[in-house]
């Protein structure tokens, strides 16, 4: 069993910026020379979302849209009183989204579909430096 770790720094927009990731976890698995395992891609923060979806302009502006709908930016949040920040949409649709996604790994590769690609979602209401957690193991 081996163990293959690797992080990506991303800059995002913030304010549901969708970001494709697919050619950097791609090349994380490339190099961790694992040939059949499982591949997690974790995202650090509680303002960020990881999932999959068909990275195209249509998919993405639904995606945004239903998260809008699901917890919209303009609603009183609890969060934001407490802390005095206006960010209280985007640690729920943070724990709504979940940060990580595992998907396999054979022949060297990860298994997604031909549309699938697997995007960083950063909900925060302001532009960040975004880190995601590339963990490869299997044989």
């Amino acid at each position: 069993m081996a163990v293959f770790q690797r992080d990506v720094s991303l800059a995002t927009r913030g304010h549901g910026d969708v970001v494709d990731i697919t050619a950097h976890v791609s090349r994380i698995v490339a190099a961790s020379k694992i040939s059949t395992g499982t591949a997690n891609i974790s995202g650090v923060g509680s303002t960020l979302g990881i999932t999959t979806l068909e990275f195209e302009p249509g998919c993405v502006a639904d995606l945004q849209r239903a998260l809008e709908i699901i917890a919209p930016a303009t609603t009183d949040y609890a969060h934001n009183a407490r802390w005095g920040d206006e960010n209280g949409y985007a640690h729920l649709r943070s724990a709504l989204m979940g940060t990580a996604k595992s998907f396999p790994v054979a022949e060297g590769r990860i298994l997604i579909g031909t549309w699938q690609q697997i995007v960083l979602c950063d909900f925060d209401d302001r532009p960040r430096e975004r880190k995601v957690v590339v963990t490869v193991v299997g044989e």
